[in-house]
């Protein structure tokens, strides 16, 4: 069950951080309250998933989702630039977390 909540605190990491470019420096109030609610969800499923996770990985673990998370949505949403170069350094970040949890 820890691991399902680490990456429930993955795809909250991936909503704040994407819910900050809608806040436009928090003066949009609804965007900048979704985006402190998907704060709190993330550490809270963070949290709880460190009750049985070492803390090294957990934290690895959720950073990693976080940043393949939200470079796909940057893709996705936002029209960012997608070069082989970043592939490749995403799916070494893959390969890391898939590595961890082997190990785990």
């Amino acid at each position: 069950m820890s691991w399902l909540y680490l990456i429930i605190a993955g795809f909250f990491e991936v909503f704040w951080a994407v819910g900050l470019k809608f806040t436009h420096g928090f003066t949009n109030l609804f965007a900048s309250v979704l985006t402190v609610t998907g704060m709190v969800a993330s550490f809270y499923f963070l949290a709880a998933a460190m009750k049985t996770i070492p803390l090294g990985t957990a934290y690895a673990c959720w950073t990693g989702i976080g940043t393949v998370g939200t470079v796909i949505c940057g893709f996705i949403l936002f029209g960012e630039q997608l070069s082989v170069l970043k592939v490749c350094c995403i799916l070494l970040i893959v390969s890391g977390i898939v590595g961890l949890r082997i190990m785990h």
